[in-house]
């Protein structure tokens, strides 16, 4: 079912039952700040709903029998906020005196989300634009590939028709200014990524740089915006935009005279450096910082160079409660170091056997990663790895999925024949992510002969990848 008809089935769905558990039309008292958040959540992955603000905890509910959930909030600030759970998450904005209610399915928690209720409407967009959002990011794998004329022309025409979405529902809904901040920047930072990405993937992809190429004022709209604005500290999509952004911005184009590991810290020295010029307000600039160490020292091996790093990033965050985390971070990367063994995770396979990640690599090996939610990187990467399995028949090829349903997982498996490759699904995400440091779908780990890590932060689409292997 289409994801957008699937949403607007799930709407009439959840109104109906909307009064089996609060009245969908609450009296408004304008005098105070009470507001609910209520709902049902089938499949859940976790017991308990968590209601955040900022990333913050501020209540949290156990599910009933019937999984079941409700918030009474005396007094609650108008304001964007995030309900979770966990691993999954979501936005939620709550103006004065709303009273929401919420179904999802956890199985396939964000497009079986809608909510009801007073406020129902503008928080419907917000999960209609970012599905939007998502189909169009699954659908860009290929478009990095294009020449610059065709992939700007590509983008345009899907914000073009974006920005007619928004605007009609801006005037059919009539929200405040306050709200128009954040469904504004969910239509922005979506296209302004896309541009920002294009330079260095379209060059990881084919090899050829295309900076000379594109025009003066390709860029232009980066002086419209706010890195300021407070309210975006804790919003995904400004912050993934911050982070291309900075990639673009720091970028050392010509470096004959620096080794990789070292243009690479220089790099993350630019970025943090620009922070610390371009934004002044201390709730985002320690967001963003922090982001920057989270991504530099997942991706570099280098000790020396990581405390160069840490040292200057000390230097400019003031944000003490992550400098630990940090600092844990770098210590277990250095665990994923060439010649160290690859830390145990369980793993599962098709039958439903479980495995200890020990006993799968028999020989050489490249593991890489897939979700069912990414079905352009999904056959993209599966194709790539068939044809390597040709050319270097010593390598065992084993794919790990990260998705937590198995039924799902077979099932999608049994559309393709990849025959060849060892499929795995872990068992549990958090462990494969804080052993493996897994933040990124793309990421290929190497094992020579003996199993141990030849390389534990790759890409096979590096068009360099291949002669990791030879």
């Amino acid at each position: 079912m289409n994801c957008f008809i699937k949403l607007n089935f799930i709407v009439i769905t959840t109104i109906s039952m909307c009064s089996t558990f609060f009245s969908c039309k609450k009296t408004t008292d304008t005098k105070d700040f009470q507001a609910y958040f209520g709902g049902e959540i089938t499949n859940p992955t976790s017991q308990y709903i968590l209601f955040l603000k900022d990333s913050e905890v501020i209540d949290s509910v156990k599910l009933d029998e019937k999984n079941r959930f409700f918030f009474s909030f005396d007094s609650l600030a108008p304001g964007l906020y995030s309900f979770k759970n966990e691993p999954e998450y979501q936005y939620i904005y709550f103006d004065k005196n709303d009273s929401l209610m919420v179904h999802i399915d956890a199985k396939d928690f964000d497009n079986s989300l809608a909510f009801c209720g007073r406020g129902d409407q503008k928080n419907n967009f917000l999960m209609e634009l970012y599905l939007k959002n998502e189909a169009d990011k699954n659908n860009m794998f290929s478009l990095f590939e294009y020449d610059f004329d065709k992939f700007n022309s590509k983008i345009d025409s899907t914000q073009k028709a974006n920005t007619r979405f928004y605007e009609s529902k801006k005037e059919e809904i009539k929200w405040s200014e306050d709200f128009d901040k954040f469904a504004k920047a969910a239509l922005d930072f979506s296209y302004y990524t896309k541009k920002e990405l294009y330079p260095k993937v379209y060059r990881v992809r084919t090899g050829k740089d295309v900076y000379e190429k594109i025009p003066q004022n390709y860029y232009d709209f980066r002086k419209e915006i706010n890195f300021n604005e407070s309210q975006f500290s804790d919003y995904a999509p400004f912050i993934m935009y911050v982070s291309y952004m900075l990639n673009n911005k720091s970028t050392i184009l010509y470096h004959n005279h620096l080794t990789e590991v070292d243009k690479e810290l220089k790099t993350n020295i630019n970025k943090l450096n620009i922070v610390d010029t371009l934004i002044k307000n201390e709730k985002v600039k320690n967001k963003i910082l922090n982001n920057i160490a989270f991504q530099y020292l997942l991706e570099d091996q280098n000790v020396v160079n990581n405390n160069i790093f840490i040292d200057k990033y000390y230097k400019l965050s003031s944000d003490k409660s992550h400098k630990n985390e940090i600092l844990k971070i770098g210590n277990a990367i250095q665990l994923l170091r060439p010649k160290f063994e690859l830390p145990i995770v369980n793993i599962i396979d098709t039958n439903g056997k479980m495995f200890s990640s020990d006993k799968i690599s028999t020989k050489e090996t490249v593991i890489f990663f897939w979700t069912q939610k990414l079905s352009s990187h999904l056959e993209a990467t599966h194709k790539k790895l068939l044809s390597l399995r040709q050319k270097y028949p010593n390598y065992q090829f084993v794919a790990v999925n990260l998705d937590k349903d198995q039924d799902v997982w077979t099932k999608t498996l049994a559309k393709y024949k990849f025959n060849g490759i060892s499929e795995y699904r872990c068992t549990d995400f958090e462990d494969l992510k804080e052993k493996w440091a897994i933040t990124k779908v793309h990421r290929t780990i190497i094992l020579d002969k003996k199993g141990l890590i030849k390389n534990a932060f790759t890409n096979i689409f590096d068009v360099k990848f291949e002669e990791e292997l030879k």
